[in-house]
């Protein structure tokens, strides 16, 4: 889904009486660092994109002068992002009025990135019905049409004229140990990335047109406590000798984000389609707009395209199409909108909660159960028996070992980690990779296309063995 990522570049900061006047009234202690920076000989006045972005949160003062900011936040708190048009100039160059701003909560490990898919899906496990990130629409001050997706729990979006600024708050609800596994009682949380994409619109009017990209380091802890962390690393840097101590970073009020590249999927997302739909955030619900859609299904389909599309059931294999065609079926048609990218397998995958909370209790539990009002026929079943290292005698009997079946809905190398993790009663996110022994005796990575290419009822014998970089497993079938 998302890989290798590249730090942030140089943040370049041009001389502007601009940014005195933006940002004098709510960055008094910043103003004097800000515009040390933007006198600097290495930038020029042509140098950096048109916005500044500032995240109202202090900077640690135990990060050398060397490395990146990190700032701490509290779980589930409202912070500001302040976003101002620093180079009124180049204003004139953007042809919509409005621009795009798409807000995630990424991984900064590279090797997380590699995992993100995996490790978000484990979190939306965990914590149903709940997001990664969310925007505080009461808060929020010059932000036009906040949205986000249900399947993509990190990231939020909106509009905001850039000739007049805008602030956004946000709230990260999950916590940085949350993807750390345990060791000898203790844990230590991973960094996170707060990063802004900027977009204005292109000859369709869509926006397509990437302006500006932005981002800083993060860690996110309960409740209260990014504030006893601040006060413990101010606390032991001031009892070190006063030249270590100007090894550190000072700590400031606020977090600049410095420039970065743009995020690999962003052209990917839902929001960034040829219509330019996304479904609204569950949270921040506006009344159903009216949409319009063919009736009945098309003439020219083939007769087993009908029988999918216009039957009384909701199945795997349900195009975008026929799921449209089944919520207005069903009666659903207020919520078509909201799920116009959803094929039938998006649909059932979600949960209960899920669709109350994007439904509402009435609609949300009617959809759950005209849903699972038929149980879904698994795509492929396959036995696996965990390798013991001594069969007990009444297994003997039985003429070998006792294999379970997992049924995958999906042909996913995700999915087969789901089952197996729930098999053998394991967090999915302990599963560091899944081999298959061949009877040459080697070790292929198990990836989408092995596990859509496996036959129906293969049986395997499943072994483990314990990574030695972190607390999680490799999965070997044999």
């Amino acid at each position: 889904m998302l890989f290798c990522h590249s730090q942030p570049e140089s943040f370049h900061q041009p001389s502007a009486s601009y940014i005195r006047e933006a940002l004098a009234p709510f960055l008094k202690h910043e103003e004097a660092r800000l515009m040390a920076e933007s006198g600097d000989g290495r930038h020029g006045e042509g140098g950096g994109g048109p916005f500044q972005y500032v995240l109202c949160a202090p900077t640690s003062p135990a990060v050398k002068q060397t490395d990146e900011t990190l700032t701490y936040l509290n779980q589930g708190q409202s912070y500001e992002i302040r976003l101002l048009n620093r180079k009124l100039a180049a204003f004139s160059e953007i042809s919509s009025k409005y621009v795009k701003s798409i807000v995630r909560v990424v991984f900064h490990d590279r090797r997380l990135q590699y995992m993100e898919h995996q490790q978000l899906e484990g979190w939306r496990w965990s914590r149903p019905g709940d997001r990664i990130l969310d925007i505080d629409i009461p808060l929020s001050v010059g932000v036009l049409e906040p949205r986000s997706h249900p399947l993509h729990l990190n990231t939020i979006e909106f509009l905001w004229d850039p000739a007049k600024n805008a602030t956004v708050f946000i709230q990260v609800n999950c916590i940085s140990t949350e993807f750390t596994p345990k060791k000898h009682g203790g844990e230590k949380g991973v960094p996170f990335r707060v990063q802004v994409d900027t977009f204005t619109t292109n000859e369709q009017e869509e926006y397509m047109e990437h302006v500006q990209s932005a981002s800083c380091q993060i860690k996110v802890f309960k409740p209260k406590g990014a504030d006893r962390k601040l006060k413990t690393d101010r606390e032991k840097i001031f009892k070190r000798e006063l030249q270590d101590q100007e090894k550190y970073q000072l700590s400031h009020e606020t977090t600049v984000l410095k420039e970065c590249s743009l995020w690999p999927d962003t052209l990917n997302l839902p929001s960034n389609n040829s219509n330019g739909s996304i479904a609204l955030s569950p949270a921040y619900h506006s009344p159903p707009t009216s949409c319009s859609f063919t009736e009945g299904c098309s003439p020219d389909q083939p007769a087993e395209l009908l029988v999918a599309g216009c039957a009384d059931l909701l199945l795997t294999t349900s195009s975008q199409q026929d799921t449209q065609q089944w919520l207005l079926t069903h009666r659903f048609s207020s919520f078509a909108k909201i799920f116009s990218s959803f094929s039938g397998a998006d649909l059932l995958r979600m949960s209960r909660d899920d669709l109350i909370q994007i439904c509402g209790p009435a609609d949300g539990i009617r959809l759950f159960n005209s849903m699972k009002g038929r149980s879904v026929q698994p795509r492929l079943t396959i036995y696996v028996s965990q390798q013991q290292s001594r069969s007990p005698v009444s297994l003997k009997a039985l003429g070998g070992e006792v294999y379970h079946a997992l049924y995958l809905e999906e042909l996913t190398l995700l999915d087969l980690t789901d089952k197996l993790s729930q098999l053998f009663k394991i967090s999915s996110q302990r599963i560091v990779h899944i081999y298959r022994q061949t009877p040459a005796g080697i070790h292929v990575l198990v990836t989408d296309e092995m596990v859509h290419n496996l036959t129906e009822e293969t049986s395997f014998i499943v072994c483990t063995i314990r990574d030695e970089n972190t607390d999680g497993f490799h999965v070997v079938l044999k």
